[in-house]
């Protein structure tokens, strides 16, 4: 699903100064091969994991969402669509994030009531505090919530990167011309190495960072 993407004719958003890494939906009900709604999302999250610890020495701070229901009623055109969320309620096991991603307790977690994780969240108001100009996105499924995610976060100004090896879907066509439609119209699909070596040289500029021997 995740093969060499073809050049891209389309020009680039470029990385900007101030990164945060921003997981979506990586949940159990989506994550865990028992759940109503799994996914194969193996090497994404291998992936994910690998960007979220390349973020630590950047400073970057690292975001996840999970989705949770609503009262009845609230999103019902929604839940017809996808009548399997209705799993998702309030404290669900499903609505855990995925214990292999390396979360730690200063992390945010943000519950989102739909698709994109700017919609009835606090995301945009805690990125401008944050001082965040880009946004890695990682997550899942990608032609619904990451996608939804990537016009979004496009549309608040941000530098929009989403990391092809950390994003997954059911459909491998679905996955392919979203990613497709994203780099030519909103942000960029960067490969993963390509993001790491990136937030490496953000990490020596990083206050924190050690002095060059």
């Amino acid at each position: 699903m995740n093969r060499m993407p073809p050049p891209s004719s389309s020009p680039r958003v470029g990385f900007g100064r101030r990164p945060a890494v921003l997981a979506v939906d990586f949940a159990c009900g989506w994550t865990d091969p028992a759940a109503p709604m799994a996914v194969p999302l193996e090497a994404a999250i291998d992936a994910t994991a690998c960007v979220i610890r390349a973020a630590r020495p950047a400073g970057a701070p690292v975001i996840f969402t999970t989705y949770e229901v609503g009262p009845p009623g609230a999103a019902s055109p929604l839940l017809r669509k996808s009548p399997r969320v209705a799993c998702m309620t309030p404290g669900s096991p499903w609505t855990r994030i995925d214990p292999r991603l390396p979360r730690l307790p200063d992390d945010y977690v943000l519950v989102k009531p739909a698709g994109s994780a700017f919609f009835a969240t606090s995301l945009a108001a805690m990125l401008r505090t944050l001082h965040v100009d880009t946004v890695l996105v990682c997550g899942c499924v990608t032609s619904g919530c990451v996608r939804a995610t990537a016009v979004d976060a496009a549309q608040h100004g941000l530098h929009t990167i989403v990391v092809r090896e950390a994003v997954g879907d059911r459909s491998a066509a679905a996955h392919e011309a979203n990613l497709l439609d994203i780099d030519q119209r909103y942000g960029d699909v960067v490969l993963m190495d390509e993001v790491i070596a990136w937030l490496d040289d953000v990490a020596l500029r990083h206050p924190d960072a050690p002095e060059p021997r």
